[in-house]
Parts: structure tokens; C-alpha cells; sequence
């Protein structure tokens, strides 16, 4: 299928695929390499839901990223590698380089007893390790959870529990700016929790001694000794599952999202070929690590199926000074640039000292990812990072949809300033109001969903279908529910304007209200806590708690310590609070909800705005949460 050139192009296409999406689809997955085509295009049902894409066909994702490019691109870089270490050296892998340790390592984890279906948790360094890794398990058929190394102990524990994996692939440590993380030992810990885990397979990273348990845990470098490079790929159902990653929701227990294998490489490759207008000699750098949605669909498959150059990073975009990305951007042409507006907001925010010894010129796309990019940001990085030359593609997603749903063509469609844009061709997006009607015409304001199925959408929640139809297909009846505000303007451009579930945005990463409540309440002198989300200048959304204590606390800020490592045991230093409150009582009905909507706007220091408080079991208590507010 040819690529949209023209905004005539993609107002021709946007027609074709709402007219017929059953033809519009079945072009686009033409552009795949298929062991055998599908028999049916598609069959779905959003009450009760279910969904199925290219029913009957098979296909292999790392034939599409690997074996058809061989021949024409087989010396051409594949994956380029920055050290966290602006001094090491850097690791270039060809296509053929890459196909090979794939395959090798592919070898490797049949070897050790992986099989088609088995999950394998990755919990590794962004180092081309990890994409090997990953791109070996779908290989074989294997199920590939990704878990970012950031996690604590207890939460990997709980993602390997629940989606039954009996193999992990780890390192011996992980660098990260001027700190170091044991991998292995957290590993260690975690799997005190988890039976059912029989092999690990440790990759010597930063050369640390770790514990290795004779019965269990195999060397990466030792294992890749025993094995040849010959591995076929498996022919995979369309509807086989690709991969399971784990994301929060509005309860405590966070859900692995389900992908497949047809429809996931079908939808990724044509939106990234569409929204970045690739071209076959760009250098492509997309910031996210694997562990995250975007690093999956964006870092990895969507480029490798695109033949082109992508970038990994080990590092952070501060260290060893602020101007780190734009020094990788020099050093390796990077032509096409995606990150989170964190990043950006946290970068303008040191100065243009760390912007202006770089000239930036081989850019010629930017992106921006995770969350709604503001206005002021979006200027700075137009003017001093695009030079005022370059497109913003501002891509509105979810772990849930697989690939971009809502974006600006990069220099076709029209882009507008924290705007995502128009849809893409093939994505049917509605605002509805509280009743699920739906909003018509444009300048209008409403809850965001979509009414027909894309290729690449959620299958399943792991292990309980249930979950997954109640949170998403059952607030409104015949319609798959972001938990999303928007706005759509004069022009029919979307805007996203923020979660209106218990969910909450920090840097781009979601975490439900109740996941971090339940880490703080762990503390054993916490009685109970009401976690809420609260503009936060660099991360989007900050983390504001409100805990209640057995005793008023003697020393506030140990407490407050004290808290921190409990959530970081729990969750990760991620999901740590910005801001802690003590308190002695939270606002509640009397039946004993807490209302929550006082609780946003204390945070939000919109104390003037509360709404009638009469009613709550004890009125008096919100006047003492806002003297004790924290600014």
C-alpha cells in the first residue's frame, strides 16, 4: 500500500477506510510478508467484546523485521546502540548482523526448554540484548513480557505470577545516569514469590558478581556456545499472542494488556511508516524504553519493519549533562526524534546553555509521546531544537491500542499546538456525553471513544477476559472507552485534556490511584491513604498523598522517608509521591466514599471551588486538609 504523500491523499484514504475498513485494512496488511493469507479480514463485537484480525492467516513479525530485508538491506545498520557512557564505544548491528544473533539466541531459549505459548519476563538493560531477546521469543511463538527495570522485587513478582511465565531473562546490573541497579538481585528477590520459574538467563552486562543458582540460572555467553544460527521462524496464527504487557488501571492489581500477532505488526507498520513519513535512510531515535508500549511499537517493531535505522539509548537525557540527547542527535545524524513531553519540559527548564553548542541540522521530524504536549513546550521545542523547520507529530495512544490512534501526519495533515490532530485513516474516534450520546459537530467537548475495532487493539486483559470488558467496554455499550477527556476544535483536530478515571499520568507512565494506595498502606503505621493527581510543571501529573497515621507523626519527613521506600519495595521509585500529606480523617460520604474531587482540587490549590461539603460524614475535615495543604 502506498504511503499518504498529501493531505488530498490522506482525506482519499480516511474516506476508504470508513466506506469500507474491510478493504482498507486488507491493503494495508498486504504490505506484510504472510506465510499463509487469511481466509477472513475480521470479526468483532464490542458487547459482549471480542475481536479477531486476518482470521486463518500466518505470520511471523521478525520475518517482516528481519529475513526480507536481507537481500537488499542486509549491511544496512539495523540497530545503533549510545552507551550510557558517552565514552564507550558504539555498537552498530546490520540486518544480517541482527538476524543472526536472533536466531543464535532463539536457539538459546529452545535449548532451555522455551516453547511456543511459554511466557519469558525480560527484565533487562535498554542494550541490544533486549531487542534480541525479545525479537528471539517471537521468534519461536514464545510470549514476550517486558517488564522495565525500574520495578521493584514484589511488583515483577506479581506480572510473572499472573501471567504464568516459567522463564526469565535478566542482567547482572543495569547503568542509568551516574547510578547503577543489581538486575539479578532484584530478580533473586522476586522470585522467592514465584514457584513456577525453573530457568534464568543472565546476560553479563557491567561484569558484577551476582549469586547464580547452579539449578536455575544458565549464562547468556555460555549458552550461545552450544547453539547454531539456523532457527525458521514459527508460522504464527494471526490471532496468536504476540506479547503480554503489564499496565495500571483504576485498580490495585495492574492488567497484562494482550497483543497478536497479524493485526499488532499490521497496524504498527503502516502508522509508523505514515505518521514519521519514513524514509529508507533515516536515522530514527524513539527515547522510550523497551519496557513501556512505545518502546515495543516504536523503538523496535515499527522500525525494523521499516528497514531503517533505529537508535537505542542506555542513558538519561541529563547525564552527564543536560545536553545529552542533542550530543547523540549530532553525533549520529538522527533525522527523526520521539520523546515525552517530560523530557522536553525537563530540558527547557535547564536552559539553552546545554541547546546551543549543537546544530541539530539533520533533523527533520520531531515527536512527542505519552501524554499531551502543553503549549510552551511545544514552541521551545519547535523553535529550539526544530530550528522552526521541522513538524511535530504530537501522537495520541495507549498501551491498550498497540499503535498511534490520533496524530498529524508529519508534514501533511495539519498541526496545531498541543492538538494530536485528525485520526488516522482506519481509526474511528467519538466524543460522547455522560449518557453515551454521541457529540456531533465540531468546537465541542466530550468523553473520547471509538466505535470501530483497529487491528492492533487490546485482545484481552491475561487471564480475565471479564476485566478487560469491564474496563473498557462497559462504560459505554458498544464502544471501546479510552478514559479520556477531548476536545475537538473548529477544524475537527482532537485535543486530549486528561484522565477521567482513578488514573494518573506522571511522565508518561500510568499508574492507578489504588495500586500506589495499596504500596503506601503497607506501612505498618498507616491506617489508610487517598492518592490524587496534581499539575506538575515537568512530569504532566504529580503524585499528591493523603495518610492517615495510627499516631500523628513525631518526625514528619522520616515518615515521609519511611514511605518512600515502601512504595519503591512495592512499585518502584517511579511511582513515588511528590507530595505527602498527614492527615487525620478524608472527606467521605456516609456511606464511606471518599470524594475524591475535593481531594484533586486541595492538591490543585482550587480551594475556593469545593462544592457543597454539608453532606460528608464530617464537614470539618476539609477545612483541616486545606490549612495543611502543601505548596
Amino acid at each position: 500500500m502506498q504511503n499518504i504523500q498529501s493531505l488530498e491523499h490522506y482525506v482519499e484514504a480516511y474516506r476508504k477506510s470508513i466506506e469500507n475498513p474491510e478493504a482498507f485494512w486488507e491493503e494495508v496488511a498486504s504490505d506484510l510478508v504472510w506465510k499463509e493469507k487469511w481466509k477472513r479480514v475480521t470479526e468483532w463485537n464490542f458487547d459482549p467484546y471480542s475481536c479477531a484480525w486476518f482470521i486463518g492467516g500466518k505470520i511471523n513479525i521478525t520475518e517482516n523485521c528481519l529475513d526480507r530485508h536481507i537481500a537488499a538491506r542486509g549491511d544496512h545498520t539495523a540497530l545503533l546502540f549510545e552507551s550510557n557512557n558517552p565514552d564507550d564505544e558504539v555498537r552498530r548491528l546490520t540486518y544480517r548482523e541482527l538476524y543472526v544473533q536472533v536466531c543464535r539466541f532463539a536457539n538459546v531459549l529452545k535449548r532451555n526448554g522455551v516453547r511456543k505459548g511459554d511466557r519469558v519476563c525480560l527484565y533487562m538493560p535498554m542494550v541490544p540484548e533486549l531487542a534480541i531477546a525479545t525479537l528471539a521469543c517471537a521468534r519461536i511463538g514464545a510470549v514476550h513480557s517486558v517488564v522495565f527495570a525500574g520495578f521493584s522485587a514484589t511488583a515483577i513478582a506479581d506480572r510473572i505470577n499472573d501471567s504464568d511465565c516459567s522463564f526469565v531473562i535478566t542482567a547482572d546490573a543495569l547503568s542509568r545516569g551516574a547510578k547503577q541497579i543489581p538486575l539479578k538481585a532484584v530478580v533473586d528477590e522476586a522470585l522467592m514469590q514465584c514457584p513456577g520459574v525453573h530457568r534464568v538467563i543472565v546476560y553479563k552486562h557491567l561484569g558484577w558478581d551476582v549469586v547464580i543458582n547452579n539449578r536455575r540460572d544458565v549464562w547468556w555467553h555460555d549458552e550461545l556456545q552450544m547453539v547454531d544460527s539456523d532457527c525458521p521462524a514459527e508460522p504464527m496464527d494471526s490471532e496468536d499472542i504476540l506479547f503480554i504487557l503489564y499496565t495500571s488501571g483504576s485498580t490495585g492489581k495492574p492488567k497484562g494488556v494482550v497483543h497478536t500477532c497479524g493485526g499488532y505488526a499490521t497496524y504498527v507498520n503502516y502508522s509508523f511508516k505514515n505518521v514519521f513519513q519514513i524514509a529508507p535512510d533515516d536515522v530514527y531515535w524513539c527515547t522510550a524504553d523497551i519496557g513501556w508500549v512505545t518502546g515495543h511499537s516504536y523503538l523496535l517493531y515499527g522500525p525494523l519493519m521499516s528497514g531503517i535505522t533505529s537508535v537505542m539509548f542506555e542513558g538519561i537525557p541529563t547525564w552527564p549533562d543536560a545536553g545529552r540527547f542533542w550530543s547523540v542527535i549530532d553525533k549520529h545524524h538522527v533525522s527523526v526524534f520521539y520523546t515525552a513531553p517530560t523530557a522536553i519540559r525537563s530540558l527547557m527548564a535547564m536552559g539553552l546553555d546545554y541547546v546551543l553548542p549543537y546544530n541539530l541540522h539533520s533533523l527533520r521530524v520531531l515527536g512527542s509521546v505519552g501524554e499531551p504536549i502543553n503549549e510552551e513546550a511545544w514552541h521551545w521545542y519547535s523553535i529550539h531544537i526544530g530550528k522552526n523547520r521541522c513538524p511535530i507529530v504530537d501522537t495520541w495512544w495507549q498501551t491498550e491500542t498497540g499503535g498511534i490512534m490520533i496524530s498529524s501526519l508529519a508534514g501533511i495533515t495539519p498541526s496545531k499546538p498541543a492538538h494530536a490532530g485528525f485520526p488516522l485513516p482506519g481509526i474511528q474516534p467519538v466524543l460522547l456525553d455522560q449518557d453515551g450520546k454521541i457529540i456531533e459537530g465540531n468546537d465541542k467537548e466530550g468523553y473520547l471513544a471509538i466505535r470501530y475495532p483497529w487491528p492492533s487493539m487490546i485482545r484481552t486483559t491475561f487471564g480475565d477476559h471479564e476485566r478487560c470488558r469491564q474496563t473498557y467496554f462497559s462504560t459505554y455499550r458498544g464502544y471501546y472507552f479510552t478514559g479520556d477527556g477531548a476536545r475537538r476544535d473548529e477544524n475537527g483536530l482532537y485535543r486530549l485534556i486528561g484522565r477521567v478515571d482513578d488514573v494518573i499520568n506522571v511522565s508518561g507512565h500510568r499508574f492507578g490511584t489504588a495500586e500506589i494506595e495499596n504500596a503506601i498502606n503497607q506501612h505498618k503505621q498507616i491506617i489508610e491513604s487517598a492518592v490524587v493527581g496534581y499539575p506538575h510543571d515537568i512530569k504532566g501529573q504529580g503524585i499528591y498523598a493523603y495518610v492517615i497515621c495510627d499516631t500523628q507523626p513525631d518526625n514528619p519527613d522520616r515518615m515521609r522517608e519511611e514511605i518512600f521506600e515502601t512504595v519503591n519495595s512495592e512499585i518502584g521509585r517511579i511511582a513515588k509521591p511528590d507530595k505527602i500529606q498527614f492527615v487525620s480523617g478524608l472527606p467521605k460520604t456516609r456511606s464511606g466514599k471518599i470524594i475524591r474531587r475535593i481531594l484533586r482540587k486541595v492538591a490543585e490549590g482550587e480551594v475556593s471551588n469545593l462544592g457543597d461539603t454539608t453532606t460528608l460524614l464530617d464537614p470539618l475535615i476539609v477545612e483541616e486538609i486545606i490549612r495543611g495543604r502543601l505548596v
